[in-house]
């Protein structure tokens, strides 16, 4: 028996959160005795990381039908390798990719599912998996009752642990039929981190003015190896490109630090980046409702503090 985890790539390279989801794969079967099977569509380009994570083999699918992003096809992909392999437990990360994939894995497999774990299974009573809910206010403990079972897990929210396996790769080719779904076209998110990888982000809202003023941003981001983000008021009126937005209507993120600079944290915004571990806030307002939810506050001119801040991070780094 295994516990298959599908592994997203971006030019070969296996995506951090995939990495996590393979290491809360095998911790999960550390207490089962099963190995972890990984999945991949297309080549991945090292093994060395998937090994170090848990992986024991990784299963490279090959299929021409899958020449982009399909969703409905990966879901059947991993359904071929989940009856090959005789698994009842498939595991992805709850990217964006998993989130497409997982509702149509859970019908082909007739599976119970969990989304946006945040903790290990407990099997000491049935199968048992912690998520957040109502927006990241609570937390639910949650059952799984069918035989089989999926589960996606929040990115930035379990601890890789190292097993340091060595992975072993075989490559299958299935038919998959037609696709359902025409890509027209493709606009790749130019950004060196992006956002659901990211473990510092630095976000910013009206406060800055205009599209003009972001370059103390970038800077900031840059100094510090963060991805840039914004609230929706920005991108909606095109300061900012909409890949950018973070909240409930937008990207939702759980980076190590998010700065938030001018954004005043409405609930929506909040819902998106609550998750964070250090919340920093810089506004001109000590009202604004942000800094009841940041860890740390600066009351101050953006266009004061942020400067400031960008040499200190630059000296530091020196």
């Amino acid at each position: 028996m295994s516990i298959i985890v599908y592994v997203s790539t971006k030019g070969g390279d296996v995506l951090k959160s995939s990495l996590e989801a393979v290491s809360y794969a095998a911790q999960t079967a550390e207490t089962s005795n099963q190995e972890v099977v990984a999945i991949s569509v297309g080549k991945v380009n090292s093994m060395d990381e998937l090994g170090k994570y848990g992986a024991n083999r990784l299963i490279q699918v090959q299929s021409s039908s899958i020449s982009s992003f399909q969703p409905n096809l990966i879901a059947k992909a991993i359904h071929e390798i989940v009856k090959m392999e005789g698994s009842n437990l498939c595991i992805l990360s709850h990217d964006l990719n998993g989130k497409a994939i997982a509702p149509i894995l859970s019908v082909e497999m007739n599976a119970g599912m969990v989304t946006g774990a945040v903790g290990l299974p407990d099997n000491s009573d049935g199968f048992m998996v912690r998520k957040g809910v109502f927006s990241g206010k609570a937390f639910a403990n949650i059952k799984i009752l069918s035989e089989n079972k999926i589960v996606t897990v929040m990115p930035n929210s379990i601890e890789k642990k190292e097993f340091k396996n060595t992975t072993n790769v075989e490559d299958v080719d299935i038919e998959l039929g037609t696709p359902r779904i025409t890509v027209i076209d493709q606009k790749i998110a130019s950004t060196d981190v992006p956002l659901p990888e990211a473990e510092k982000v630095v976000s910013a809202g009206r406060g800055l003015k205009g599209p003009e003023n972001w370059q103390m941003v970038e800077d900031l981001a840059k100094e510090l190896g963060a991805a840039t983000a914004c609230s929706r008021p920005v991108a909606d009126m095109d300061w900012r490109p909409h890949h950018e937005h973070v909240g409930q209507t937008g990207v939702a993120i759980r980076p190590n630090l998010y700065i938030a600079i001018g954004i005043s944290g409405a609930i929506q915004h909040l819902a998106g980046v609550n998750q964070s571990k250090v919340i920093v806030v810089i506004n001109t307002d000590k009202e604004a409702p942000f800094f009841k939810s940041a860890d740390y506050g600066i009351v101050g001119d953006a266009f004061e503090v942020v400067p400031k801040l960008v040499e200190a991070v630059k000296r530091l780094n020196a």
